[in-house]
């Protein structure tokens, strides 16, 4: 068991790759905290999958694009739990529209669920990881968030300032010993894609080298992979998965 012994926390983990994720670490041995902001139903779902591998789990709805609901969130889990060994800042949202069609309240649900939720997270974890002086911060960022996306602008903005983010904190916590990594996601078999008929589907397929979109499970292996290891050396990077996409 690669993280026996191992508190890991996933936002976002009710549905999609969340969830591929949350399940992935608890196959390895993790103790599981599971994180969403309103789908309880799907929520506990998740939670009963990662009962079945008996290395304990426990669930918060919280929206951690909130700083203070957030804090409430972290107060509760640390009366349990010394520290947050592995963080996994997945929680995200898009809206497929034209910028100028866009109202400034879609702006800031965009940016801060996607941005300030990794910023609220990171924020409670990492003085604890500097003690220790160990953890592994993971955010799980987009290609448009490298390149932008037409129909998807505050989308990819918010995607490129978590890459920008992961990059300039890998570099101050990389003396104590702490992993920053981000996983910068092509098109992966999620519900964020289900507003794509099936002919357009079948024509971003073609357009993607490998012939098919990723799956959910694909980017949790690369999760493990990132997470597992006693080397502080790959750390600041954006890892791209996107079947040579781009």
């Amino acid at each position: 068991m690669k993280f026996k012994n191992k508190t890991v926390l996933v936002t976002g983990s009710s549905r999609g790759i969340g969830r591929a994720i949350a399940l992935a670490f608890a196959k390895n041995g993790a103790y599981v905290i599971l994180n969403c902001k309103k789908s309880v139903e799907e929520l506990l779902a998740v939670k009963k999958e990662v009962e079945a591998y008996g290395n304990g789990v426990e669930y918060y709805v919280a929206d951690v694009s909130k700083y203070e609901e957030t804090k409430k969130m972290f107060d509760a889990i640390l009366v349990n739990h010394s520290k947050i060994d592995i963080l996994i800042n997945n929680a995200s949202i898009s809206q497929f529209s034209l910028f100028n069609e866009m109202a400034p309240s879609d702006w800031d649900e965009i940016m801060n669920t996607n941005f300030y939720s990794v910023l609220n997270c990171s924020h409670f974890v990492v003085n604890k990881m500097i003690q220790e002086k160990s953890g592994v911060i993971i955010n799980i960022s987009s290609i448009w968030g490298e390149v932008g996306a037409s129909c998807e602008a505050v989308y990819a903005a918010s995607k490129g300032a978590v890459n920008s983010f992961t990059k300039a904190l890998a570099k101050e916590l990389a003396p104590s010993g702490i992993k920053i990594n981000a996983i910068s996601c092509g098109v992966i078999h999620t519900e964020m894609n289900s507003r794509l008929s099936a002919d357009e589907k079948e024509a971003l397929k073609e357009q993607i080298p490998v012939g098919r979109f990723g799956e959910c499970s694909e980017v949790a292996d690369l999760a493990l992979f990132l997470a597992d290891g006693e080397s502080t050396f790959l750390t600041g990077q954006v890892i791209t998965i996107d079947g040579a996409f781009l």
